[in-house]
């Protein structure tokens, strides 16, 4: 084992990614300058929407809080990536693998939740703009977003903590730049059935129904704007939800596929 002391007993050996290259620096130094990019660019809209009186609505708190999940989603795994590259160091100790998994599947199910939530945000202001004031409340709002965080790390804990503990078989290399759970159960000599009906149950309830509703509240919302007179107004409109649709199936599509169908008719290329 790597590393030749007793705690790498534990520890497991993570591939990476471009290890096939030849000139692997070329492709990693660009995603530590996209990384870092990305990075300013989050905080800097973070800063703007915390620090001006007038973004202090719900549509702009939840992009400040998608902002914060990309942040952390990228921060979770590019620093350590970069590491293991530059050091030739390929191990990541158990609980640094955990903590990978745990914050990889708290930033996924809290953005699943806030891009409902902005679904729902969206189809008051269109579909009910007289009520919006009453109904999303800055109180409410507030609930809502905490009880996005609140679920997403109730149930991350859960698949983290629960797979962690399956015994490990053989090789403990991951075919991977990173820890997150399907690939942790390909390794594992327990026969795990059982726990992935319960993550595919899971995936059902936290992707399909989530997306189900984006569709339907859109669908609403397309209903309605084609009923408005102003075709600038509708053009805006259009434009705002048409954005965010792309994304929201940027994110679903291939999540519903990873975790629906989950490891066992996956290949380590598919992974």
């Amino acid at each position: 084992m790597v590393g030749g002391n007793e705690s790498s007993i534990t520890d497991f050996i993570l591939v990476g990614l471009f290890s096939e290259f030849q000139h692997s620096i070329v492709p990693n130094s660009m995603i530590i300058f996209f990384y870092i990019l990305a990075f300013l660019w989050n905080m800097l809209l973070i800063v703007l929407i915390s620090g001006d009186s007038h973004f202090h609505m719900l549509m702009y708190i939840l992009l400040s809080q998608l902002s914060v999940i990309d942040l952390m989603l990228t921060s979770t795994i590019i620093p350590k990536m970069s590491y293991n590259f530059f050091t030739g160091e390929r191990t990541i100790s158990w609980i640094g693998c955990g903590t990978q998994s745990f914050f990889y599947l708290l930033m996924g199910m809290s953005e699943c939740l806030i891009l409902t939530l902005m679904a729902y945000d969206r189809y008051v202001v269109v579909c009910n703009p007289l009520c919006y004031p009453s109904i999303m409340s800055p109180r409410f709002c507030l609930h809502l977003v905490a009880v996005c965080w609140i679920g997403g790390s109730i149930s991350s804990f859960i698949h983290t903590v629960y797979p962690m503990h399956f015994p490990i078989c053989g090789s403990r290399e991951i075919l991977h730049f990173f820890c997150e759970v399907p690939v942790l159960i390909k390794l594992s000599c327990e026969d795990s059935s059982v726990y992935q009906l319960v993550v595919v149950v899971t995936s059902i309830v936290l992707l399909a129904v989530p997306f189900i509703f984006i569709t339907a509240s859109y669908t609403l919302i397309f209903l309605t704007v084609l009923h408005m007179a102003p075709v600038r107004g509708r053009k805006k409109v259009l434009a705002t939800c048409s954005s965010h649709l792309i994304v929201v199936s940027l994110f679903s599509g291939p999540n519903i596929f990873i975790y629906m169908t989950f490891t066992s008719s996956h290949s380590p290329e598919q992974d």
